[in-house]
């Protein structure tokens, strides 16, 4: 049995997409699907539980995906476990090609492929994300990617999820490159922004919680980019070279915003895009 974990923050427009592809193909049995509405004023709770079996639905008034990650575990029937953001779309055989990666003697955590929803995006967003992709960090680390999943030891070496914005790139420096896994032929949609207002809004999020992180634990500075990664992007990609100037423009921007959240010790509030929700 593979037991899912999904924290589910107002989450009705795209919880039903996610679950419709995660058990489209499931057999009888095979999967433990816990959805953990929290704080929720809409009717995510309401959405998921009209799936019934093998879905389980636990709400909590509490507005925080720690907490639910927490309430999520204790429902949990076992391992291998996948933590899934609501908002991405994961099918049933890219679960199952997870729950084989981490049947591999050695490896505690992994995470699938990205594929990136950028058709209708304008051209700042499309550009941002072609030459992000290429980082060497984004392309080895499992943040980013909207699925984690664990190992009953990889999850004792995590421990509970602690209550900071980056709890993926957290569980993702956790491991040694020996330990984690992308799993290629695995994949995962994730719908970025439609904005450029929204994606900077996803990156200072993404700043602040590099920054949380790499306070706690040093490895967390692995996950920074270099200018010596954006010049290797160039070389074995010229075609970056035009999307350069724009991946350091929002980079700057979205720096400089984090920068006064961060002064000011504010690790909690979450910027959420909506506009990748519609």
């Amino acid at each position: 049995m593979i037991s899912v974990v999904i924290p589910a923050h107002n989450e009705s427009a795209v919880i039903g997409r996610l679950l419709t592809g995660l058990l489209s193909q499931a057999q009888p049995g095979e999967f433990d699907v816990i959805v953990v509405a929290n704080g929720c004023t809409d009717d995510t709770a309401e959405v998921a539980q009209a799936f019934g079996p093998p879905v389980t639905v636990v709400s909590t008034p509490i507005p925080s995906k720690a907490a639910a990650l927490r309430l999520g575990d204790a429902r949990a029937a076992g391992f291998p476990r996948l933590y899934v953001d609501a908002d991405i779309e994961l099918r049933t055989e890219d679960a199952r090609a997870l729950a084989r990666a981490l049947a591999q003697p050695g490896i505690l955590a992994v995470a699938p492929h990205r594929d990136l929803a950028l058709d209708r995006r304008p051209l700042s967003v499309r550009w941002y994300y072609q030459f992000w992709q290429w980082l060497p960090v984004v392309q080895d680390g499992l943040f980013g990617r909207g699925v984690i999943g664990l190992t009953a030891e990889g999850k004792a070496r995590l421990g509970e999820m602690p209550d900071i914005l980056g709890d993926d790139l957290a569980a993702s420096i956790a491991f040694a490159a020996h330990e984690k896994q992308v799993v290629r032929h695995a994949s995962v949609r994730i719908h970025t922004p439609r904005t450029g207002a929204d994606l900077i809004r996803r990156r200072i999020r993404s700043v602040t919680a590099t920054t949380q992180v790499g306070a706690q634990n040093s490895a967390g500075a692995t996950a920074r980019t270099s200018r010596a990664d954006l010049m290797a992007v160039v070389r074995a990609h010229p075609g970056m070279a035009l999307r350069l100037p724009v991946f350091l423009g929002i980079t700057a921007i979205s720096r400089q915003r984090a920068r006064r959240r961060i002064r000011s010790g504010d690790f909690t509030t979450w910027l959420r895009d909506e506009s990748s929700r519609t």
